[in-house]
């Protein structure tokens, strides 16, 4: 009876200008028996380090002779962006798709990203569950998104644990501002597509290390390899909060300096007309802008950035279910 095994193998991604390759490592868990295939990648964006820190210590946990089934993991999805601790990658190595989280299932032929997400992809489509790791901005509550109506992917997420659930809309039932935006081409939207269960963990800070966020996503690893039967034990019950529209940003109209509401707490339910904070003018003092929720909900993200541009993010409000 095999004990399993682990191998960790370089694989390159695409090659630079320079002719220099780029490349990441590709680590598979064979378990003693047979089973599923779970797939499992952080740091798709770069600056999204807790998940990569989740990886390194499920590596250290994870034990071979207790698993069925096979494990993939690729705790650097993207060396570009992770090299610069950025969300995208530079203009000048990929103008077309800066974003690597809107082109999926890629294109050998393409872009930068599109062939790196296309030397990813035989992984991602021989699997049986895909669990993509991000951690968000800084201040956010951990949220599991999942496509909504997808029964299996919800499985997954409340699997994973996390209080809050997010239900994305799908592909049939998107708004103009979803595909404006390319999430079709998401990983998790697109591995949805193809049948495979796929979530989206959220947890939380970025270009930081936060124990609790890592020790939470770990867990929820280990609670998704349970709930496959990749691994013995119960998954507890979840007994968490639902919603919906992860679309339901209130954003800058105007830039300057952002002073959120000093009372405001993350996951408290708001109100329509709730005060979010203020932009001001920084020389002159003049107040710009009162954000305040337009939708009753979860207060999931508040930037605690001061400096706004137009168009910015100030903070998310998910419509309860």
């Amino acid at each position: 009876m095999s004990n399993g095994t682990h191998t960790a193998t370089a694989v390159t991604l695409a090659t630079l200008p320079s002719g220099v390759d780029l490349t990441t490592t590709v680590h598979t868990y064979e378990g003693a028996t047979e089973g599923p295939t779970c797939y499992v990648q952080g740091a798709q964006h770069g600056r999204e380090i807790n998940g990569t820190e989740a990886l390194r210590r499920f590596h250290d946990r994870l034990s071979l002779e207790e698993l069925s089934g096979t494990v993939i993991t690729v705790p650097v999805a993207n060396p570009l962006t992770f090299d610069r601790v950025s969300y995208t990658t530079p203009e000048i190595l990929d103008s077309v798709n800066p974003n690597m989280n809107r082109i999926w299932p890629g294109d050998e032929s393409g872009s930068l990203h599109q062939r790196m997400a296309a030397r990813l992809w035989p992984y991602v489509s021989r699997a049986d569950a895909v669990v993509d790791l991000h951690t968000g901005s800084p201040d956010m509550l951990p949220h599991v998104v999942y496509t909504d109506g997808d029964a299996d992917s919800r499985a997954l997420a409340e699997a994973f644990g996390t209080d809050l659930l997010l239900a994305e809309e799908g592909l049939e039932d998107a708004s103009d501002e979803w595909h404006r935006r390319g999430f079709a081409g998401k990983l998790r939207v697109a591995a949805a597509a193809e049948g495979i269960p796929s979530i989206t963990p959220e947890l939380a800070h970025n270009k930081q290390i936060l124990e609790d966020v890592v020790e939470d996503g770990v867990d929820g690893l280990f609670a998704v390899l349970r709930h496959l039967g990749m691994l013995e034990g119960d998954v507890p019950g979840w007994d968490g909060t639902l919603a919906k529209n992860h679309l339901g940003q209130v954003n800058a109209t105007t830039s300057g300096l952002f002073r959120a509401a000093p009372s405001l707490e993350l996951g408290q339910h708001v109100d329509v007309g709730t005060e979010l904070g203020t932009v001001y003018h920084p020389a002159s003092f003049a107040t710009l802008q009162h954000a305040s929720a337009d939708r009753e909900g979860i207060l999931f993200t508040l930037t605690r950035e001061a400096t706004v541009v137009a168009g910015d993010k100030l903070a998310s409000v998910a419509l309860e279910r």
